[in-house]
């Protein structure tokens, strides 16, 4: 859905994040065709009307690591301090409150085989930490298998011209004419990149700021800038490190979103889940474990275009033998951030 309260330079500026989510505010304004100042001002005021984040994130599948959904099911009284318990850990990059406050749902990250052999044992323990255990009426856990979804919602990577796209991904990280990129001609530190506790720590930094100076990354890690700038070009050559660019939905006008779990012939998985993950609705598609194979994150308006979707597009699938959709009321942790108590949905 084409989102309210952003002119077409804010949509540009924030498809230019997507694309270069580190590059200065000069380097944006001189792609943009504006001054650095309008950007950074426009940047600024974005972040504070439309919660407009960047930041950084570990890619699972590019580390071995396998990624989850967990629900848990539980009274309203214990739903929310486990959403927040939830939100405050390292290995969940979601946390959503769900069905009238009584199904927490999340996104969980195992890095071992022990991680994942006691991933409910692990979910079990916290609800009795939390004193909620004798209120929880269900746990389930499935393993996402692939995702099919773009790196961004259509309308947010569709402002800027392919010649745009091209001169602004030279100032990403990950482009292999960055001077930091381990394949430049000239740098000194090629290679494939593994991820160490330091790593780890500059990898938090950029989770709370993915613009943060190298001047202050270096600061906070002790390393020097030109290595805090070549481990992050690294880092994300490799495909460890990805950014994220983020906006809260009710700020730019969107009032129903659901999680949804579709029933789909298997035989059909992949082309359904690709398919549906061109829908502009659909931010986020990925096959799963379980009886329903396929999670679907849905934007829409409101309840009577969430209505529209599910009967005019979603129902129209052949493959979709059935839906479950589970609407969502609060958000407590988006792209691995933890959102302010007073934050709303």
């Amino acid at each position: 859905m084409e989102p309210q309260f952003m002119d077409p330079l804010d949509r540009r500026i924030v498809h230019a994040l997507l694309v270069a989510p580190r590059a200065s505010f000069r380097d944006l304004a001189a792609v943009l065709g504006t001054s650095d100042q309008t950007v950074a001002r426009r940047y600024r005021t974005m972040q504070a009307e439309l919660d407009l984040r960047v930041s950084g994130s570990l890619r699972e599948t590019r580390l071995g690591w396998d990624r989850w959904t967990v629900r848990v099911t539980a009274t309203p009284d214990a739903a929310v301090p486990l959403a927040e318990t939830l939100a405050a850990r390292r290995d969940t990059s979601w946390v959503r409150l769900a069905s009238g406050g009584t199904q927490v749902l999340c996104a969980m990250q195992t890095r071992t085989p022990e991680d994942r052999s006691a991933l409910l044992d692990r979910t079990g323990l916290l609800l009795d930490r939390l004193r909620t255990g004798r209120r929880v009426v269900g746990i389930s856990a499935n393993l996402m298998l692939n995702v099919f979804s773009p790196d961004a919602w259509s309308w947010l990577s569709s402002a800027l011209s392919d010649e745009e796209v091209a001169a602004l991904a030279r100032h990403a990280p990950g482009h292999p004419d960055h001077p930091d990129h381990p394949d430049h001609p000239g740098h000194p530190a090629a290679g494939r990149a593994r991820l160490s506790e330091a790593d780890e720590a500059l990898v938090g930094l950029l989770r709370a700021d993915g613009r943060a100076s190298a001047a202050s990354l270096a600061a906070a890690t002790g390393w020097h800038e030109s290595t805090v700038r070549r481990r992050i070009a690294q880092l994300t050559s490799s495909g460890a490190l990805q950014f994220d660019v983020d906006l809260d939905e009710e700020a730019i006008g969107i009032e129903a979103t659901a999680y949804l779990w579709l029933s789909v012939d298997p035989g059909a998985l992949d082309a359904t889940g690709r398919q549906i993950a061109r829908h502009h609705q659909a931010p986020f598609v990925a096959a799963i474990t379980g009886p329903a194979n396929l999670l679907v994150s849905v934007t829409c308006r409101d309840a009577s275009h969430l209505y529209r979707y599910l009967t005019e597009q979603l129902g129209q699938i052949p493959a979709v033998r059935a839906i479950e959709s589970v609407p969502i009321v609060k958000t407590y942790k988006r792209t691995a951030l933890v959102r302010p108590r007073s934050g709303g949905s």
